[in-house]
């Protein structure tokens, strides 16, 4: 432990400690510098996810794969966490709050992302790489049972009913193509060299 120096104030002759220093984001007139703007602007880690530490808590949490806009709503709400504040200044307790609360939410059946799952029936909300295996799995499972919808999945094309006429042209040769017109004068020229 560091002992504390006394100082002799020059008019009284008294001992003093030594003034405790403001945090300069408490005067007046303060600018962060690019150091405390870089802490603030850290990124904070969320469900594998990496979310900068300058967004609000509102928008940070549905850069979450699996979260919209009406879930990031309920979780502050629900947790009691203030929606505009930053994601920087989250404890690590309010992290594994959210966490915990993301992967057993307690939400309406319609606002979960897979209702009446194909294996065990139940309601879940899965995020991340959980909702990409899930939703590659459905895709194989359904291109193997050779529907409707495997089907379009496997020529490309799209699976809800849209029109194909003018749109989902990618990847095809589009238009006509015209055949290369040779120039009349370069035909005799080479008659002529044989």
């Amino acid at each position: 432990m560091k002992m504390e120096e006394k100082k002799q104030d020059t008019k009284t002759g008294k001992e003093t400690k030594p003034a405790q220093a403001e945090k300069p984001s408490e005067k007046p007139g303060f600018r962060p510098s690019a150091q405390e703007k870089k802490q603030e602007q850290s990124l904070v880690r969320i469900a594998m996810t990496d979310i900068p530490g300058n967004m609000n808590l509102y928008a940070g949490l549905t850069r979450i794969k699996g979260i919209s806009w009406t879930l990031s709503s309920i979780i502050c709400k629900k947790l009691g966490l203030d929606k505009k504040r930053k994601m920087s200044t989250l404890s690590d307790q309010d992290i594994e709050k959210i966490l915990t609360f993301v992967k057993n939410p307690d939400v309406p059946s319609w606002l979960l992302n897979r209702r009446k799952d194909y294996e065990t029936g139940q309601d879940k909300h899965l995020i991340t790489t959980d909702l990409d295996l899930t939703r590659e799995f459905d895709v194989r499972r359904i291109k193997k049972m050779r529907s409707y919808k495997g089907i379009r999945h496997m020529l490309g094309q799209p699976v809800r009913g849209q029109r194909t006429r003018a749109h989902f042209r990618k990847g095809k040769s589009v238009g006509v193509t015209r055949a290369k017109v040779k120039p009349a004068a370069a035909k005799p020229a080479a008659a002529e060299k044989k």
